[in-house]
């Protein structure tokens, strides 16, 4: 396969960013401060939905659906949370997985996002890296960030639009783009979890991270994989505001046990790990756009 030249940006070219989720809501929990901080410094941030989240449950239980339908109530989410955040918005257009529950797991329903072929669905993202040109992808790692099948699928087809939008003899819409960088987005490390579980016994607050570390592997997989620590603190609210306004999907008595300003102080970062680079090592870093910005 040839490949197209990165193309660095030009003197007073806005950065590019695009965030690639499987469902909506997942743009406000993994890493929504940091790209309210980008959009706040003048980064273009685009968010792509890869579902609609059809499937998901309802698990706020004081959100009451009545006889509206949720496909709708979500994507009216999904708006309130991008106006929240500040970015530009696309929808993949493939219908949620759900989680397959049950020993053995059934089969994935007809014609889900997880179920059609890699290159039925990844097509339509190659179009959209070609036309917004990121500098910057983000996306999931190889296992989803959890085996959701909707996650895993998002971590391939965000691999499959990095290579193929680069490759000038891949039929797509558009120009070739080459990418610099694409980054996993990393949460609930078990170094994070052990902070706020710690914040919570100080503060006199009932924990609910013991069970989740009474649980935990030996091994912190996520934080040994960690390269790049963004120091986004100041959009802590912004990115509680955007989580709320996923109603359907965020109780906020349980999710916000640690107040705002302990959280900034135990932890003030977003986590990712640099996985494929066109402009050099992958070394630490403490901006998505190191190597980009002229340096």
């Amino acid at each position: 396969m040839s490949e197209t030249k990165v193309q660095y940006p030009a003197p007073n070219e806005p950065l590019r960013l695009l965030a690639v989720h499987a469902h909506p809501d997942d743009e406000s929990s993994k890493g929504s401060a940091s790209t309210a901080m980008y959009v706040n410094q003048g980064v273009e941030v685009m968010v792509v939905s890869c579902t609609g989240g059809e499937r998901g449950d309802i698990l706020n239980p004081a959100f009451e659906l009545g006889d509206r339908d949720i496909s709708q109530v979500r994507r009216a989410e999904m708006q309130a949370a991008v106006e929240i955040l500040g970015v530009q918005h696309k929808w993949l257009g493939f219908e949620d997985s759900g989680w397959p529950d049950g020993d053995p797991k059934p089969p994935l329903p007809d014609g889900c996002f997880a179920a059609l072929p890699l290159e039925q669905v990844g097509k339509p993202l190659v179009d959209i890296v070609r036309e917004f040109r990121p500098h910057v992808i983000t996306t999931y790692d190889e296992n989803g960030g959890y085996p959701h099948p909707d996650h895993i699928r998002t971590h391939e087809v965000s691999i499959y639009a990095w290579e193929n939008a680069a490759d000038p003899d891949f039929d797509a819409a558009g120009e070739p783009w080459a990418a610099a960088k694409v980054y996993y987005q990393h949460g609930f490390s078990k170094a994070r979890t052990q902070a706020l579980h710690d914040a919570c016994v100080e503060l006199g607050i009932e924990s609910p991270y013991q069970e989740w570390l009474d649980n935990w592997d030996d091994e912190d997989l996520a934080t040994d994989r960690v390269t790049a620590r963004i120091h986004c603190a100041d959009w802590f609210e912004i990115r509680e505001a955007a989580l709320k306004a996923h109603e359907t999907q965020i109780d906020p008595v349980t999710w916000f046990p640690v107040p705002r300003e302990k959280l900034m102080e135990i932890w003030p970062t977003e986590e990712f790990e640099l996985a494929l680079s066109r402009i050099g090592d992958i070394v630490e870093e403490d901006d998505l756009f190191t190597g980009l910005r002229g340096e």
